[in-house]
């Protein structure tokens, strides 16, 4: 499977897409805002990932304002969180096969480029 998670309005996720030229590697893109996450993508992300806290973004404005730094959250938290808002999803999230790539770090999109070729 060839998957990517991401938001048409994020310019940084954009510009990766663009850099990797994923569109002709094949790839499924998916706008979370249009098409939200079904509890069994994330299941497939979280079996990849090994935690719902490594798909976890708490550069969300809505980690602010509820405050979720101060608490203590557990991966049932995180999974219930990440379905319930689709900022809370770190992006992109792009799978390929068995790889999954989370986030805009430059580690991730340096491992993403070396793993498509790049």
């Amino acid at each position: 499977m060839k998957k990517v998670y991401t938001l048409s309005t994020c310019d940084t996720s954009r510009k990766i897409l663009k850099q990797a030229n994923l569109e002709s590697h094949n790839f499924e893109i998916k706008d979370i805002k249009k098409s939200p996450l079904t509890e069994a993508e994330l299941l497939e992300m979280h079996q990849m990932a090994g935690s719902y806290e490594a798909l976890f973004s708490r550069r969300s404005q809505h980690y602010k304002r509820m405050n979720l730094k101060e608490k203590a959250l557990s991966e049932s938290d995180y999974k219930n969180l990440i379905l319930s808002e689709y900022t809370f999803l770190k992006r992109p999230v792009i799978i390929d096969g068995s790889c999954i790539f989370i986030g805009n770090s430059k580690a991730n999109i340096e491992a993403l480029l070396k793993h498509l070729g790049k």
